[in-house]
């Protein structure tokens, strides 16, 4: 399987930065839960204004990250840019009868998600100088953490579907596994978890231009919308940067599940349920 991600910088620290692309980018796999081999540098940096020191930084923490998910760095590309943009094209082995996929939901199925939301927010916040990143240690803490124990965990059990979340935020990429699986899910936005501050940070108006979207194009999936917490749809919608797995697994196994996340000291927040109905609907629960 490959896999390609890169963007722009979301934090100041340029090894973190390295490290939190790399995670995302390294995400997509271990979604279906393949086994990452190698990752090529996609680079953009502006080597007439910018100390090359920091090229080698973000670099670092990227080669980091991928050496932690037991990959190895195999060359790369580079640019000249106005704007440093960093990220990886990675490729991994999953045997096709044993991957995951969004596409095996059914009924009565429970949705888990293995990170908080909110990074869209906490970065806008970043961005603004709203915050510092001491302020929002947390959140890019857990955009470095790699999904790798999550995936892991999830292998050992073995569930029904899963998706990571990332730019499309929890709303487009729960709303694209019902689909795929042809059924609805059932989230309790109160169960929703968030990063500290980041529903501060919805309060004070510091949405990202990419959750606006995703509210606008996928709410026509949602039932039950319009009752909502506004701020909590503002979270279902936020554009995440490497953020977590959402896994649906049977009700059979998700004891055992829950006891492999508590194995590996990996959070997982029981979110929801999957449910029959038309296919790619979002019931939301007060």
């Amino acid at each position: 399987m490959q896999s390609v991600d890169f963007f722009t910088p979301v934090v100041d620290d340029p090894y973190r930065f390295g490290q939190i692309a790399a995670a995302n980018a390294l995400s997509d796999l271990f979604a279906v839960g393949a086994r990452p081999l190698t990752a090529l540098n996609l680079v953009s940096f502006p080597v007439s204004c910018l100390d090359p020191d920091i090229l080698v930084q973000i670099l670092r923490g990227g080669a980091e990250r991928v050496h932690a998910a037991g990959a190895v760095i195999a060359g790369g590309h580079s640019i000249e840019d106005d704007e440093p943009k960093y990220g990886l094209s990675v490729t991994g082995l999953v045997d096709p009868h044993k991957m995951v996929t969004t596409c095996g939901c059914h009924p009565g199925d429970q949705l888990y998600l293995t990170k908080p939301l909110g990074t869209g927010l906490l970065t806008t916040a970043l961005k603004g100088e709203i915050l510092t990143e001491t302020d929002v240690a947390a959140a890019i803490e857990g955009m470095a953490t790699l999904n790798k124990a999550a995936a892991e965990a999830m292998l050992a059990v073995g569930v029904s579907a899963c998706t990571d979340i990332t730019g499309f935020g929890l709303i487009g990429h729960a709303a694209e596994m019902a689909e795929a699986s042809q059924v609805d899910l059932r989230l309790s936005l109160q169960k929703l978890p968030a990063y500290p501050q980041a529903l501060d940070m919805a309060e004070m108006g510091l949405v990202p231009a990419g959750s606006h979207r995703n509210r606008d194009f996928y709410s026509s999936r949602l039932v039950g919308g319009e009752k909502c917490d506004p701020l909590l749809l503002d979270l279902l919608s936020d554009a995440q940067t490497s953020g977590g797995l959402l896994i649906a697994v049977t009700p059979e196994k998700a004891e055992a599940l829950e006891q492999q996340f508590i194995d590996r000291q990996v959070p997982v927040y029981p979110i929801g349920e999957v449910v029959a109905g038309s296919g790619g609907h979002l019931l939301l629960d007060i």
